[in-house]
């Protein structure tokens, strides 16, 4: 089980944010989302929004550290990735 998490740098709604995914599948991040207490409505598309005051909740559960072009590549690679408007 390999869940990873980029640096809280994405602004939004006045605070900033991580983002949260597997390379595995959505089930194994659904259930690491759900273990460190993630909401589900913190899900977008292929990705949980992390707020980056529960970053460090994140890394102690599990997640691994990654910059934000490495996250993207291993979603991509595991054929994950969802952009915004494609259909599925």
């Amino acid at each position: 089980m390999t869940v990873y998490i980029d640096p809280p740098v994405w602004p939004g709604h006045g605070r900033l944010w991580s983002h949260l995914v597997s390379d595995v599948s959505y089930e194994e991040l659904h259930a690491f989302a759900a273990r460190i207490g993630a909401p589900e409505r913190a899900f977008e598309r292929d990705h949980y929004d992390v707020p980056a005051h529960r970053y460090a909740d994140a890394v102690a559960a599990g997640a691994v550290e990654v910059g934000s072009k490495e996250l993207v590549r291993r979603l991509t690679e595991a054929g994950l990735r969802r952009r915004k408007g494609a259909v599925r």
